[in-house]
């Protein structure tokens, strides 16, 4: 295992910058996961750890050597790609063996580095089969077990389930976690499925349009994203957002008001708008607000469309009722959407009353996007202490 270093890593394809002032810094051992939309520089990012893509500026790292100059053969990785590339005139021993014969290893370490790895990727009595005979599953460990052979420092894997259906991804994400415990190696995984990234990471870099969002373990990248675009991204279903103003102590949108804590972010002043956004499990019926840490005040809402998933129904919700009391314009927003328990007595077209999660309410910056605060009241311990500090005539603001 090695560590991988990058720093100001830039791309550019003529006037096109795949990859803008790239830094990430991978301890050895770990599992990081390159996470974002089509087109955002993942898989160039990973293209010149590589060596297959030569950055425009900036350098590479792996263990104590700088490889940014260097030829895929002297970097000691290997590769899993999404397109599994087996010989098909092959079997199975000779697929996995073809990287170390091209080397000249003896035969004995040659036998005993395939069936080491066949173990591994539980391939024992299999290696005498050709790709034709195998599922996808087994190829694809076939193709793991090629790049295991050559006892690479850095592993790395652009999209490597992608082909398989989703039963398939499901038990082969497991399998990389399991063999990921077991080889104790660095990897290096690119994919735009959030699943992946959040089950099997020890920490997920999320990437847009060339830059570097948020590098951080998943669930924190969950819960405390960096900026709007992290938030809006990380999260199926996506997060809720709405604009809001700050007024007196509320947050008003064109459709509700929610309370607010103006201590949470000491800079934003009255009239100041902000991005607000809820994630679907912060909702709550106003008949369960116990179960929310910090319930706003009830909401009327009428549901539009359920979906239900087995162990949840998302509920879609509609404006209903006088101006205050609804969520917003359909065509104007991604829709304001609830989740809940699957046991639950709803339909649609049902008028209810909703509370948020004051708490698990995030906001952000109109113009920047950045993270401005996760949460819109304070924590009770915060709280506490400063009260205890002001008791003698304090006249601090006090949380709705």
């Amino acid at each position: 295992m090695a560590r991988v270093k990058l720093t100001d890593v830039t791309k550019e394809y003529g006037d096109v910058t795949a990859v803008n002032n790239m830094n990430l810094d991978l301890k050895d051992g770990e599992f990081i996961t390159l996470v974002g939309p089509s087109g955002c520089g993942k898989s160039t990012t990973l293209e010149t750890v590589a060596g297959l893509t030569k950055p425009t500026s900036g350098t590479i790292e792996i263990g104590d050597r700088e490889v940014t100059n260097l030829p895929p053969k002297d970097r000691g990785i290997a590769m899993v790609f999404q397109n599994i590339a087996l010989f098909p005139h092959m079997d199975v021993y000779d697929n996995i063996s073809f990287g170390l014969r091209l080397r000249d290893f003896p035969q004995e370490e040659m036998d005993e580095r395939v069936d080491e790895a066949a173990r591994v990727v539980q391939l024992q009595g299999m290696l005498d089969r050709m790709p034709s005979e195998m599922s996808g599953g087994q190829r694809q460990r076939v193709a793991i077990a090629r790049a295991i052979v050559r006892e690479p420092e850095v592993f790395l894997m652009d999209e490597p389930l992608a082909n398989l259906d989703a039963k398939l991804r499901v038990n082969m994400r497991t399998e990389l976690q399991r063999l990921h415990k077991q080889l104790d190696t660095t990897i290096i995984y690119v994919t735009h499925n959030q699943a992946e990234a959040m089950t099997m990471s020890d920490r997920i870099s999320v990437l847009n349009k060339g830059e570097l969002q948020q590098i951080a373990p998943p669930l924190v990248c969950y819960n405390e994203p960096a900026n709007r675009f992290v938030a809006g991204f990380i999260g199926s279903p996506s997060m809720n957002f709405a604009r809001a103003t700050i007024n007196d102590g509320q947050l008003d949108t064109d459709d509700y008001s929610v309370d607010f804590d103006a201590t949470v972010v000491e800079e934003l002043e009255d009239g100041d708008d902000v991005e607000m956004g809820v994630r679907p499990e912060d909702l709550y019926l106003a008949d369960n607000r116990e179960e929310a840490h910090d319930p706003s005040q009830p909401l009327g809402v009428e549901t539009d469309v359920l979906e239900p998933m087995g162990d949840q129904i998302f509920v879609y919700l509609k404006p209903v009722g006088e101006s205050g009391s609804g969520m917003g314009d359909v065509e104007e927003r991604q829709g304001l959407l609830m989740s809940v328990d699957p046991d639950t007595d709803i339909v649609e077209e049902q008028s209810i009353e909703v509370v948020i999660d004051r708490a698990r309410i995030h906001l952000f910056d109109m113009q920047t996007g950045d993270a401005l605060s996760h949460g819109v009241v304070r924590e009770a311990a915060t709280a506490e202490a400063d009260d205890g500090e002001a008791e003698a005539g304090d006249d601090g603001a006090q949380v709705s």
